[in-house]
C-alpha cells in the first residue's frame, strides 16, 4: 500500500478531497495537508513534509499543485507519484497579483463571511452556477480557513517561483487532471505541464470548472485510481 498526501487548494479544507476518501483509503493510508502554518509556499512545504510518511503518492489541486512543485524542490526522492489537479507551473503576472490582494481587500471590506457566501459558485462550471451543495462546500470551506489564512495563503501563492524550469526533471508517474472550462487555471496550462513532463498522463474532465473533485468525481477517482496503478 502507497501512504497518499494530499494537498487541498487556496480557501479550501480537507473537504475538498472528500469524493476521493473512499477510492483512496483502501489504497493507501491518506493524508490531507496542512495548508495554513506558514508565510511562504517554501515554509507551508517543510512543515508539510515534516509530517508526512518517509515516501508518498502526492496529489495537490491548485494552490497544492504550487505546494507539490515545492516539495519537489525540497525532497523529490521522498514522492513515487504525482498528480497535478486544475493548477499551473508558472508563477502570477502582476495583474494576477494585484487581482488577489484585491480580493483580499474586499474580504476585509464586505466581511468574510458575506465574501465567502458571494463568492461561493465564482469557480464552477455554469451550468452548476447556483448548485446548492457546491455553493454550501465552497462557503464551508472558506470559513475554515479564515480570513488570517485566506490573506497568508493569498500572499504564499503571489511569491511562488516559477516551475516550468522544474517539469523535465520530474521522474515519477504523473497524472494532470483538469476541467475543460477551468476559469481559474484553464485547461491550455495543463497542457502546457503535460507537454513538459516526461510521459505525464493528461485527464480533461467535460463540462466542468475548477471545483473539479466534487463537480466531477466520476472523472477525478477513475483517473487517481488509473494513477495509483490499480
Amino acid at each position: 500500500m502507497t501512504p497518499i498526501l494530499l494537498v487541498p487548494g487556496l480557501l479550501c479544507s480537507e473537504e475538498i478531497f472528500a469524493p476521493q476518501l473512499p477510492l483512496l483509503w483502501p489504497r493507501g493510508p491518506v493524508t490531507i495537508a496542512n495548508t495554513l502554518a506558514g508565510d511562504s509556499l517554501a515554509e507551508i512545504a517543510t512543515r508539510i513534509l515534516a509530517d508526512a510518511p518517509p515516501t508518498f503518492a502526492l496529489a495537490g489541486l491548485s494552490m497544492g499543485g504550487y505546494l507539490a512543485f515545492e516539495i519537489l524542490r525540497q525532497a523529490p526522492e521522498r514522492v513515487s507519484r504525482l498528480a497535478l489537479i486544475c493548477t499551473s507551473a508558472r508563477p502570477d503576472t502582476p495583474e494576477q497579483a494585484a487581482g488577489r490582494r484585491k480580493m483580499v481587500a474586499q474580504a476585509h471590506k464586505v466581511g468574510f463571511e458575506r465574501f465567502c457566501a458571494l463568492g461561493a459558485d465564482a469557480l464552477t462550471h455554469p451550468s452548476r452556477k447556483g448548485d446548492p451543495a457546491l455553493n454550501a462546500l465552497s462557503a464551508r470551506m472558506g470559513l475554515a480557513v479564515g480570513l488570517e489564512g485566506f490573506a497568508r495563503q493569498t500572499e504564499a501563492v503571489i511569491g511562488r517561483p516559477d516551475s516550468r524550469p522544474l517539469l523535465a526533471s520530474i521522474a515519477v508517474p504523473t497524472a494532470i487532471i483538469v476541467g475543460d472550462a477551468d476559469p481559474l487555471t484553464p485547461k491550455a496550462l495543463s497542457e502546457e505541464m503535460a507537454a513538459m513532463i516526461p510521459d505525464a498522463r493528461l485527464v480533461i474532465a467535460e463540462d466542468c470548472g475548477h471545483v473539479i473533485t466534487h463537480e466531477r468525481p466520476d472523472v477525478v477517482n477513475p483517473a487517481m485510481a488509473a494513477w495509483l496503478g490499480v
